[in-house]
């Protein structure tokens, strides 16, 4: 049971993530570190139901679903000191007004890079051996690949190029060093030495994008990445090239790339797009070289209980009067997701 002195809770997310993200222990963790009706979910500030809680409320656990954390809403909750965001980024959730009471925030988004880079890996690795091209052919063959047909094929030396050291690309360049790949890096905000330290080499942009098979996006979508990927840059990856984009759509040139697509000089694995989901007569779903997911790379499933782990930590951090170990600062908004 919480103390006296412990922190007064609420949920505001749409519900029907809570159980995924707080299974019975993680409930029982933060009703131990807390004081939360596990029962109240807010999905309408505004709603008179949940007055009496945001009038109490120090902390605020969010997740997706959760509104916008305007003016209103914090004159809703004048005691508000703490927000738990059980999800990624935060940029959407939170604004001038928080930042300016001065009120902590913290992300589970270092949890939602995990799966993401999993699944980036795993399609590096199934590009690298044409897994995708293969089975189309195979669909409609039924026959087994000539020699010629995989003479460049395989991941051995396969040039991967990283766009951004952002959680997911870290995770990622970790996650690629057991294989025989080589691997380059390009973001700005990284110097030579820390790139070797990620073992990795550091590249301008377009000499990543000339020398790679397989590139993959994993910068943050800010004004200074939109369409960073336009006509000219992607016309920079050799032919037969792979993109794969697992951050933000807008980061690509979406009627360029469409364009490379049709043509078929490259190939892609999308799992974000611009727009999203594209619309029901983009050629890119019957496009052999296009592999389209709907958004699945990031927590889903049993995957989400590992940002409610990450919350629950939190929680009972600032219970014991510790700072948060995950903490967002508002000038990190200017080149993170």
């Amino acid at each position: 049971m919480p103390s006296p002195q412990s922190p007064k809770a609420v949920f505001a997310m749409d519900p029907v993530h809570l159980p995924l993200l707080f299974p019975p222990p993680l409930m029982t963790r933060l009703q131990q570190a807390a004081e939360i009706d596990p029962a109240l979910v807010v999905q309408d500030f505004a709603d008179p139901a949940a007055a009496n809680a945001l009038a109490r409320a120090e902390v605020l656990i969010t997740g997706w679903g959760c509104p916008h954390l305007d003016a209103d809403v914090l004159a809703a909750a004048p005691r508000l000191r703490t927000v738990l965001h059980a999800a990624g980024s935060v940029r959407s959730l939170v604004g001038e007004d928080l930042w300016d009471r001065g009120v902590t925030v913290s992300s589970a988004v270092a949890g939602n890079a995990l799966p993401v880079a999993e699944y980036t890996l795993a399609m590096i690795l199934l590009a690298g051996k044409d897994a995708f091209a293969h089975r189309e052919r195979f669909r409609g063959t039924h026959a087994y690949p000539s020699s010629a047909e995989t003479s460049d094929t395989g991941n051995l030396g396969r040039r991967v190029g990283i766009i951004g050291a952002s959680r997911v690309g870290r995770r990622l360049l970790e996650l690629l060093r057991p294989f025989d790949l080589t691997v380059s890096l390009c973001d700005p905000y990284v110097d030579t030495a820390e790139a070797a330290a990620l073992g990795t080499e550091l590249l301008p942009l377009e000499d990543l994008l000339r020398g790679s098979d397989i590139v993959s996006l994993h910068a943050p979508d800010i004004p200074e990445t939109y369409r960073m990927l336009d006509r000219d840059k992607l016309a920079l990856i050799r032919d037969g090239g792979v993109l794969i984009n697992t951050s933000r759509g807008a980061l690509v040139d979406p009627v360029a790339l469409t364009d490379e697509l049709v043509s078929g000089r490259l190939s892609a694995v999308l799992d974000v797009t611009e727009p999203e989901p594209l619309p029901a007569g983009s050629p890119l779903y019957a496009l052999p070289n296009a592999f389209l997911t709907p958004h699945i790379a990031g927590s889903l499933g049993n995957e989400l209980e590992r940002l409610g782990r990450i919350v629950a930590d939190e929680l009972e951090r600032l219970a014991a009067g510790l700072p948060p170990a995950h903490e967002v600062r508002h000038a990190d908004l200017t080149h993170v997701a």
